[in-house]
């Protein structure tokens, strides 16, 4: 594993100075791991410019747009696993895309998206 995705759950966590997700995290940076973002997700949880722990979390991440590509790739996804949450399915199509670990508080609906997209994915709970 060379990089890793983080949902709305290990966002969250940052936020609210969780000490297990941000040690995880400077761990992750200081093996060079690539720490990824996809930029719907930041939309599920920035709600204030005053969220500084998130702010803080996002420095050391790449937050990847959400493109035309990955739309189209996440209406497949959510087609064939019969879902209907978009920044899910965007998650795991990024994931796919980099071969990337994901760290979440639902690993429910990611192991299905993936499931159903016939890859498995390695899911990291928060």
């Amino acid at each position: 594993m060379t990089s890793v995705v983080y949902d709305a759950g290990a966002l969250v966590a940052a936020e609210r100075n969780d000490r297990r997700m941000w040690a995880e995290h400077r761990v992750r940076l200081e093996l060079g791991l690539s720490v990824v973002v996809p930029a719907p997700v930041v939309a599920q949880v920035s709600r204030s410019p005053r969220q500084v722990q998130l702010r803080r979390l996002l420095a050391g991440c790449e937050v990847v747009e959400f493109d035309e590509a990955g739309a189209h790739n996440a209406g497949r996804l959510l087609a064939s696993s019969k879902t209907n949450d978009v920044v899910d399915a965007a998650l795991v199509d990024l994931a796919i895309r980099r071969g990337a670990d994901v760290v979440t508080g639902d690993t429910h609906d990611l192991s299905r998206i993936a499931s159903a997209a016939g890859v498995r994915l390695r899911i990291l709970e928060i």
